[in-house]
């Protein structure tokens, strides 16, 4: 489990290519000695498990899953990416609950400067964007963000200087692809609720036979 605030960004060290799964080594500045082989770290997003590591890398094990899904595979040598590890109990939860398993890719289509700040656009599948919610949270790439408005088609964020000079939305853009992660709760309630959703009636009594009330 992630929050969303990115502790630092790495450099891809190498990826390779083992049939549909892959390796990923990442350069990094956080700090090595503190992160076990097993430990999980989100990298641009993605859940990955880190299976070797020396004073400034740590390498991954990709699986075709997380390949498929994400945009990991495009990572090339040189490539720039969000890290942060995992939450710890007792840790501030500043950012909100992120998973690491990416949903579906973005791309961003419009950005615009407003008052030192920046307004991204990004487009994503129709059927993710049920998942968004005005003033509600989204992940992209990592990043903990707010959703300013969202319609069928897309979303639009706000990005503060800090945010934009600390991750790497810094080399975003227009046309580039993003992680995307949907707010976990929305997908959560959808699950709960879709027995009733082919033809039946979601009423107090269902709700409190099945012990939600």
């Amino acid at each position: 489990m992630f929050t969303g605030l990115i502790e630092a960004t790495g450099r891809v060290a190498s990826f390779h290519r083992r049939g549909e799964a892959g390796l990923l080594a990442v350069e990094t500045t956080l700090p090595t000695a503190d992160i076990a082989i097993g430990d999980s770290v989100a990298v641009n997003g993605t859940c990955l498990t880190v299976t070797a590591k020396s004073d400034r890398t740590l390498t991954f094990d990709v699986s075709p899953e997380s390949i498929s899904r994400t945009l990991i595979g495009k990572l090339c040598s040189g490539s720039t990416v969000n890290l942060e590890r995992a939450l710890r109990l007792g840790d501030r939860l500043g950012g909100h609950i992120v998973s690491g398993h990416v949903d579906c890719a973005g791309r961003l289509i419009r950005s615009e400067e407003r008052s030192g700040n920046l307004q991204l656009q990004f487009t994503l599948p129709s059927e993710h964007a049920r998942y968004l919610v005005e003033k509600g949270s989204v992940t992209i790439d990592g990043i903990s963000l707010t959703v300013n408005a969202v319609s069928q088609e897309g979303f639009s964020v706000n990005i503060i200087p800090h945010t934009y000079s600390n991750t790497t939305l810094e080399q975003l853009r227009v046309g580039d692809s993003v992680n995307i992660e949907t707010d976990i709760i929305g997908k959560y309630v959808e699950r709960l609720t879709s027995p009733w959703k082919s033809g039946g009636t979601l009423s107090m009594k269902t709700l409190a036979e099945n012990g939600f009330i």
